[in-house]
């Protein structure tokens, strides 16, 4: 009796534990979340990424019974990943030659590998295998460095343009093209780095991350919706720039400047996701006529 109170006790002891060990570690590399939180809200480009621990937790939350089935204490693969963490933190502050952006990814992978030793510590590796997406999706929160977002941005800007390159020409529109510049019968337009469309197509990869974890089992189908979401990224912004121009030069003038131009991301994300909901049907129903056969 007195053997299964002190389990009873433990298993309750953990959450406070780990969650000791969040505020410890968060405390450890307060500047560099201070500097993160400062991104956050001050980039279009990195917006999400206050959003993503809540999401995290939440996950940890709607799967916990899976997760906590069978918790205990795991020195080994805690200290494991421990050691990484504290090499990485090492490693980050210093050496010297990194630029700021990289110090502060380095930082965050470094806390992020914190959180998750902690949390092999107090739960085990039967916990950590069950809840490695939430501790995964975490990565989600290191801001991407400037020479791999410039060039995340370009393959956006070059796919963007042949995606409505196709389009002006199956509305028989005259276009010519030079790179990313479309000279058009009464405008000339430009696929800039800030027509990438690169906020609403993170938020459309995370919302297809959390789509393919909660509602598709098997993994070529999971692999198969991620590319679609890929291809519906490049699509929806393709479709945004064409619809935009094509109001322009039919309608008003004033649509390449406007509301819809500089503030429409939400409408075409809800484009984007209203794409993808086809292609998720179908997964999901050949799922199910599976298994009634």
């Amino acid at each position: 009796m007195n053997n299964s109170n002190k389990i009873e006790e433990s298993s309750a002891n953990r959450p406070l534990l780990f969650g000791g060990w969040l505020i410890l570690s968060s405390l450890l590399f307060i500047h560099p979340l201070i500097a993160l939180v400062r991104l956050s809200l001050s980039s279009a480009d990195a917006s999400h990424i206050v959003l993503i621990p809540f999401m995290s937790l939440w996950l940890l939350f709607v799967e916990r019974r899976k997760i906590f089935l069978n918790t205990f204490y795991d020195r080994v693969l805690g200290g494991a990943v421990l050691l990484i963490a504290i090499s990485l933190g090492f490693i980050t502050h210093f050496a010297s030659a990194l630029k700021p952006d990289v110090q502060l990814s380095g930082y965050i992978l470094s806390l992020i590998l914190f959180w998750a030793a902690g949390f092999a510590f107090t739960f085990g590796g039967a916990a950590w295998r069950a809840g490695r997406f939430p501790l995964l999706f975490l990565v989600l929160m290191v801001p991407w460095p400037s020479f791999l977002l410039d060039r995340v941005i370009y393959v956006l800007q070059a796919g963007s343009a042949w995606i409505t390159a196709v389009l002006f020409d199956l509305v028989g529109v005259p276009a010519l093209r030079e790179g990313f510049v479309f000279h058009l019968p009464s405008v000339t337009i430009e696929v800039a780095k800030e027509c990438s469309g690169i906020r609403s197509s993170i938020a459309v990869v995370i919302l297809a991350l959390l789509i393919v974890h909660l509602g598709l089992e098997s993994f070529w189908k999971k692999c198969l919706f991620l590319a679609s979401a890929l291809f519906v990224m490049i699509l929806k912004n393709g479709i945004r720039i064409a619809s935009l121009t094509l109001l322009a030069m039919y309608v008003d003038p004033g649509f390449l400047y406007g509301r819809l131009h500089h503030q429409g991301g939400v409408v075409f994300f809800l484009l984007g996701m209203v794409l993808l909901m086809p292609v998720l049907w179908l997964l999901r129903r050949g799922g199910s006529l599976a298994s009634q056969e």
